[in-house]
């Protein structure tokens, strides 16, 4: 029997030959999800996210008061409303969400470009990607490596110094370095990304599947986990399964899914700590529980009827909670970490948070997505 020549092929080099073909093979489609189909109509989600890109574009950008760059709750919509006008095929809402940052790119110094060597910062990097895989233009590709190579300058044990083991990280760190992977192929940024998730897991984990806030916060603050389980849908989605890390964080993932199904409110949201009954809902961190749900449900991670049916309640629930004007409401505003478990169940709530508009769109682009 004669061996395929793929056996003999870097794992890098097969992926690289695969893409190529998952681009150009409408056989490679899964199956709709039937739990996915038949959705009420203020649930439609190309309705919805229509509704939340437009709310968008209508903004200024969102930047940081006191240095005037770009904050991270915008690149997070921008990189959902990138993607979700793609999946669509709406080529002049592309346009619209490219232009916005047309005028900024590459221009160096440009103050609106973060620049400090931070994880909130850093993670800016995913929107130049983004538009260069939905539209192309080198100028984009080479801003986004960039700054994923400068989150890796004085790196140590692999890891990069920005490393501080806060839930958040699992987000900023790995969506950057798996954006640079998807949009380079160097399996460098593959490794990056997997090898700090691993090690986030490896220290952060906790018996139910759930994380802390922090090492030393005994909460689990709903947002901060959901950083962590979209990040792990993010770099499961294009890490090549034989990578030496793709079992340890298949294994993290499914392990916080199944911690997650268990504490599901009645409505279908999850609350703002996550374990705690006497928590009120909150969408933020429902729409990331969600959309790394529908992912795993679409990839065939996660069984398609029990995680289906969470899925669809979360995000029935979720849009319940978006006005007319596209403004979701009940996300909580911006945390840092506490000892006081009172200190998160009083944070304020607010409506139209680019912290929740964000994931919702994410949810929209995960449901219409093949």
């Amino acid at each position: 029997m004669h061996k395929s020549i793929f056996t003999a092929l870097p794992w890098f080099l097969l992926v690289f030959l695969l893409d190529g073909c998952r681009s150009t093979c409408n056989t490679c489609k899964r199956p709709p999800v039937a739990a996915f189909q038949n959705l009420p109509a203020n649930a439609d989600p190309r309705a919805v996210g229509e509704k939340i890109a437009q709310n968008f574009l209508a903004r200024k950008h969102a930047v940081n008061k006191s240095v005037g760059y770009i904050i991270y709750p915008e690149v997070c919509t921008a990189f959902g409303g990138l993607r979700f006008a793609d999946t669509i095929g709406d080529a002049a809402l592309k346009e619209q969400l490219v232009r916005r940052y047309d005028d900024i790119f590459p221009t160096e110094g440009n103050a609106l470009i973060p620049r400090d060597n931070h994880v909130d910062s850093h993670v800016f990097g995913v929107v130049p990607l983004e538009i260069y895989l939905v539209n192309g233009g080198q100028k984009y590709l080479d801003l986004g490596l960039g700054i994923a190579d400068q989150q890796w300058v004085g790196s140590t044990n692999g890891l990069t110094r920005e490393t501080r083991w806060w839930v958040d990280d699992m987000f900023m760190i790995s969506a950057l370095q798996i954006q640079a992977y998807r949009a380079s192929k160097d399996p460098k940024y593959a490794d990056r990304a997997a090898n700090e998730m691993a090690a986030y897991l490896d220290k952060l984990q906790k018996p139910n599947g759930l994380f802390f806030h922090g090492p030393e916060i005994p909460y689990y603050w709903g947002r901060g986990n959901g950083w962590f389980a979209v990040g792990m849908a993010e770099v499961l989605s294009s890490l090549p399964p034989d990578h030496p890390q793709y079992a340890r964080i298949m294994a993290g993932y499914k392990k916080m899914m199944a911690g997650l199904k268990t504490y599901q409110s009645p409505s279908g949201l999850w609350r703002q700590l996550i374990d705690d009954d006497q928590s009120w809902v909150e969408t933020s961190s429902t729409g990331m529980f969600t959309y790394a749900m529908i992912v795993g449900v679409k990839h065939g991670w996660l069984d398609a009827a029990e995680y289906g049916d969470c899925a669809r309640r979360g995000w029935i629930g979720l849009c319940g909670y978006i006005n007319d004007d596209g403004n979701v409401r009940e996300i909580c505003v911006g945390t840092n970490q506490s000892k006081d478990r009172q200190f998160y169940l009083d944070r304020p709530r607010s409506v139209g948070d680019l912290h929740g508009q964000a994931p919702v769109l994410w949810c929209a682009w995960a449901l219409l997505t093949p």
